[in-house]
C-alpha cells in the first residue's frame, strides 16, 4: 500500500466487515433461540390445553349432572377444589356463577389482576369450569395461535358468562379489541417496498438481515473514501510545502484547514518557518553588514602597515597607535557578532535574581558615570529582578559606552547618569541619561536596527553599529523593552524596561 489515504480506506472497511459479520452472527444466533424458544413456549400452551381439558373432563365425570340442584353442584365442586387443592369456580350454561371455591377467592381479594390468569374449559352440559393456574402465557404479554374469539380454552363455543362473551364474570385473558386487529400482530418487514425486485421470501427474516447489513457495509465503504481522501490530501498539500521550504523557498507556507491534529502540525509548521526565514534573514544580514564593516578597519590597517617603512619614526608610532584601534574594533566587531548569533541560537535564558543596584555601580564605574543612590524606588529589595545577570551586564555597557562616545558636547566629557524608576509595581526601568546633542525623534527607532548610524556619526567616533541593536535583543529576550526619548534640558534618556520576577520572559 502506497498511498495513506488507501491504508486509512481499507482499515475503514475491514473493521465494518468485522462488525457486520459479528452482527449478523449475533441476530442468526439471537433468532435461532428465539424460534426455539418460541417452539419450547407454544408446547408447553399446548400441553396445558391438553392438561386443563383433561382436568375438565375428569371433574365432569365427578360432578352430578346438570339437572341435580345448584347446591348439590356447588357442594361437589368445593369437595374437589378442596381435595385437588386449586382454584376452581363453576358457571351454568347460562353464565351464572354457581360456585368459587375458597382458595380462588382468596388469591383473587389478594390479587385482583389475577383473573386474567383464569382458563376456562366448556363442559359437554354447556357448563363452564373456571381454573386458576399461572403460567407465562397468561399475562396478556403474548397471544398463541389458538382458539378464535368466543371459543373456550377446548375451542368449544361459550355462551353467556363463558370465555367468548366479554361481559362475562371473569375476562376472557390474552383476547384483543372486538372485531380488531390481534393484540401482537406482526411487523411489516424492513424491505417490502422492494418485495416486487427481491426473489420470493427474501423480504423477511434472515435474508432481510443480510440484505440490511450488506447494504450498510456497502454505505458506509463508500462514504469512508471521500474522509480517508481529504485527510491525506491535506497531508499531502503539507509535504509538498516541506518540500518546497527545504529547496530554498523560505517564504512559503501551507494552508491551515480545519481543526484537527493536521492543522495543528501546519500551524506549527509555518510558526517554524517563520521563525527559522526571520533568523536566516537576521543571520545573512549580518553577514552582510559584517562583512562591509570589516573592510573600513582592515583597509586602514593594511594602508597603515604599508607606510610603517616609509614614515620619520615619530609617525611610525602614531601609525602603530591607529594599527592597534583598528584591531581592538576588529575585537569589538567579532564579539558583537558572536553575540548577536548567540542570542538567537539560545532558547532559554539563565534566568537568576540579580543585585540591579550593584550591576549598575560596577559597570558606571568603569565609564565614569554617576548612580543615583538617593532617589531609589521603594520595594526594590522585595521585588528582585530575575535577569540572565551576564546579558543584562551587556545591555547596560553597551548603554553607558554609548552615552560616553556620544554623550559629550564639544570638547566638554559627556556627563552620563543612571537611576532606577518602578513603574506600576510590575516593571523596572533602568534609565541612562546624557546631556549630548540627543536623537532626533525620527531616528529614535532607527538607531536600534543592527549597523544603523545616525547621520554625521563618523566611523573614527568608535562602535561598530550594533551595541544598541543587541541592547534591544537582550531587552526582548527578558519579556521587556528599551526605547530613546528626548531628556527635559536637552540631551538623551535610554530606558530599558523589565517585567519584576520574569514575568513574561520570553523562550
Amino acid at each position: 500500500m502506497r498511498t495513506l489515504a488507501l491504508r486509512i480506506y481499507l482499515a475503514v472497511v475491514t473493521v465494518l466487515l468485522l462488525f457486520a459479520l459479528l452482527t449478523g452472527w449475533l441476530a442468526k444466533r439471537n433468532l435461532e433461540r428465539e424460534l426455539e424458544r418460541f417452539q419450547s413456549q407454544q408446547s408447553q400452551q399446548n400441553n396445558e390445553v391438553d392438561r386443563d381439558a383433561a382436568w375438565g373432563e375428569l371433574i365432569e365425570k365427578s360432578l352430578p349432572g346438570i339437572d341435580t340442584p345448584e347446591a348439590q353442584q356447588r357442594e361437589a365442586l368445593l369437595d374437589w377444589a378442596k381435595r385437588l387443592r386449586i382454584p376452581l369456580a363453576l358457571d351454568n350454561a347460562q353464565g351464572q356463577r354457581i360456585a368459587t371455591s375458597a382458595l380462588l377467592e382468596e388469591r383473587l381479594e389478594r390479587r385482583p389482576e389475577l383473573a386474567t390468569h383464569l382458563q376456562s374449559t366448556k363442559l359437554t352440559d354447556g357448563r363452564v369450569l373456571w381454573i386458576l393456574r399461572p403460567g407465562p402465557f397468561m399475562g396478556g404479554r403474548m397471544r398463541m395461535n389458538g382458539p378464535g374469539p368466543g371459543a373456550g380454552f377446548n375451542g368449544r363455543e361459550g355462551p353467556g358468562g363463558g370465555p367468548g362473551n366479554p361481559n362475562g364474570p371473569f375476562p376472557r385473558p390474552n383476547s384483543g379489541p372486538p372485531n380488531g386487529p390481534p393484540p401482537f400482530a406482526p411487523n411489516e418487514p424492513w424491505l417490502s417496498p422492494l418485495g416486487v425486485i427481491l426473489p420470493a421470501g427474501w423480504a423477511g427474516g434472515v435474508p432481510e438481515l443480510a440484505i440490511v447489513l450488506v447494504m450498510v457495509f456497502i454505505a458506509v465503504a463508500v462514504g469512508a473514501w471521500p474522509v480517508a481522501n481529504r485527510l491525506t490530501r491535506r497531508l499531502k498539500q503539507l509535504r509538498h510545502g516541506v518540500e518546497r521550504f527545504g529547496e530554498g523557498q523560505l517564504q512559503h507556507r501551507v494552508e491551515v484547514e480545519g481543526k484537527d491534529e493536521v492543522a495543528d502540525v501546519a500551524r506549527s509548521f509555518n510558526q517554524a518557518a517563520q521563525r527559522i526565514e526571520e533568523l536566516v534573514t537576521a543571520h545573512r544580514s549580518l553577514l552582510a553588514n559584517a562583512s562591509h564593516e570589516l573592510r573600513s578597519p582592515l583597509a586602514r590597517m593594511k594602508m597603515a602597515i604599508s607606510m610603517l617603512g616609509d614614515v620619520p619614526p615619530e609617525h611610525a608610532t602614531r601609525l602603530k597607535a591607529e594599527i592597534n584601534q583598528d584591531i581592538h574594533e576588529l575585537n569589538d566587531l567579532v564579539e558583537e557578532v558572536l553575540l548577536a548569533s548567540r542570542l538567537d541560537a539560545r532558547p532559554t535564558l539563565d534566568l537568576q535574581p540579580v543585585d540591579v543596584l550593584g550591576l549598575l555601580i560596577e559597570e558606571a564605574g568603569r565609564v565614569g558615570a554617576e548612580v543615583d543612590t538617593e532617589h531609589l524606588p521603594p520595594g526594590l529589595a522585595s521585588t528582585p529582578l530575575r535577569a540572565d545577570e551576564r546579558l543584562l551586564r551587556r545591555a547596560v555597557r553597551n548603554l553607558l559606552e554609548n552615552a560616553r562616545r556620544y554623550g559629550h558636547t564639544g570638547n566638554t566629557p559627556a556627563a552620563v547618569e543612571v537611576r532606577l524608576r518602578m513603574a506600576q509595581n510590575q516593571h523596572l526601568d533602568i534609565l541612562v541619561e546624557d546631556r549630548g546633542p540627543g536623537v532626533p525623534a525620527e531616528q529614535c527607532e532607527r538607531i536600534f536596527e543592527p549597523f544603523y548610524r545616525m547621520p554625521g556619526h563618523a566611523e573614527h567616533a568608535g562602535g561598530v553599529g550594533l551595541g544598541l541593536s543587541l541592547v534591544a535583543q537582550i531587552a526582548q529576550r527578558h519579556g521587556g523593552e528599551v526605547r530613546c526619548e528626548a531628556r527635559e534640558g536637552g540631551g538623551s534618556r535610554f530606558v530599558i524596561r523589565l517585567p519584576l520576577a520574569g514575568r513574561n520572559i520570553r523562550p
